[in-house]
């Protein structure tokens, strides 16, 4: 293993993968609302190719997985996929992120699987809203029940997603961080990144340090660290809380200058910022017989042109492809 590095020195050691672009909700700011055309199933990886990347991944110094989607839980026989990953040496972390629609009845599969811990997409803990910002029903009870499973069986810290839009769900930051102290939930509220929707009707930005403001009427926010994790939260907790609040800020203080990811997209591209169009295709190379060590070369070509940074600020927004198929 050689461990692999950006032309910034920045260390790379983490992949994301996105397993498929479908997903059993339709929320606000991942999807227009038109929706986005659905990729074929000959067009997405199979497990076995994507376990073929990552074992290659592997040997050059990736150890740390987190399957994404879409909503990864949709595609059939996903605790196939986690054996496979976790029998590769040096992988060490292998999480998921989901919507928790579907998380109570694979929950125990996924950790005896291999699953180490789970990260849950929840913006809001009032139905209404729920149908609003998913577009579609009754489905969070459901998500809270996952939750309460996935921390059962084991798949701790189980961290609770909450993007924060002005007008929509940012009267309820209190209720979110409220939780941290009388339930021990570990929530991460994130900056919404302007990648979707369209004019008046888009959801609006709320920057990390007004919502750290308005937290102020709950205590003084202690910086502490993850629990677990290498991610790009800053940690804080709440006087006598179990529970940790996190801020995720990708517009208002990017933390470009310390990431260390790459993201493999459901059709397998890998790209190495979220924020930029730029991809290189690994699908058609490995379905066309590449060797290991071509798939290495590839990899190493992306990490070299790992841009320095994101341009939200300068207006710059990716066009070419959905949150859907990224795995955001």
């Amino acid at each position: 293993m050689t461990g692999l590095s950006d032309s910034f020195q920045r260390p790379i050691n983490y992949l994301r993968i996105s397993v498929t672009d479908r997903c059993n909700l339709r929320c606000i700011y991942c999807l227009p609302p038109g929706g986005v055309r659905l990729l074929s199933h000959g067009e997405i990886l199979t497990y076995e190719e994507i376990h073929t990347i990552a074992r290659a991944a592997a040997e050059l110094g990736i150890n740390k997985i987190r399957l994404t989607g879409g909503e990864p839980l949709v595609r059939s026989g996903l605790p196939e996929l986690i054996q496979m990953l976790a029998q590769i040496e040096a992988i060490d972390d292998i999480s998921l992120t989901t919507n928790g629609t579907l998380l109570s009845h694979y929950a125990a599969e996924l950790k005896q699987a291999g699953l180490r811990r789970v990260n849950v997409s929840l913006d809001t803990l009032k139905q209404d809203k729920f149908e609003f910002i998913t577009r579609l029903g009754n489905n969070l009870g459901q998500v809270l029940e996952g939750i309460e499973v996935a921390k059962a069986v084991g798949l701790n810290p189980v961290k609770l997603n909450m993007v924060v839009m002005s007008g929509v769900n940012d009267d309820e930051l209190l209720d979110f961080a409220g939780k941290t102290i009388a339930e021990d939930w570990h929530v991460r509220f994130i900056e919404l990144m302007p990648v979707t929707g369209e004019g008046s009707t888009a959801p609006k930005f709320v920057s990390a340090g007004e919502m750290r403001q308005r937290l102020e009427l709950l205590g003084e926010l202690e910086p502490c660290l993850p629990s677990i994790g290498n991610g790009p939260a800053k940690y804080f907790r709440l006087p006598h809380a179990k529970g940790t609040v996190g801020f995720i800020t990708p517009v208002s203080e990017h933390f470009c200058f310390r990431c260390n990811r790459l993201r493999l997209t459901a059709d397998g591209k890998l790209r190495p910022c979220l924020l930029s169009d730029y991809e290189i295709d690994l699908k058609q190379p490995l379905r066309s017989g590449i060797s290991s060590a071509g798939l290495k070369q590839l990899f190493e070509e992306a990490v070299a042109n790992k841009p320095l940074r994101h341009h939200l600020a300068e207006g710059y927004v990716p066009k070419e492809r959905p949150f859907s198929q990224v795995g955001g």
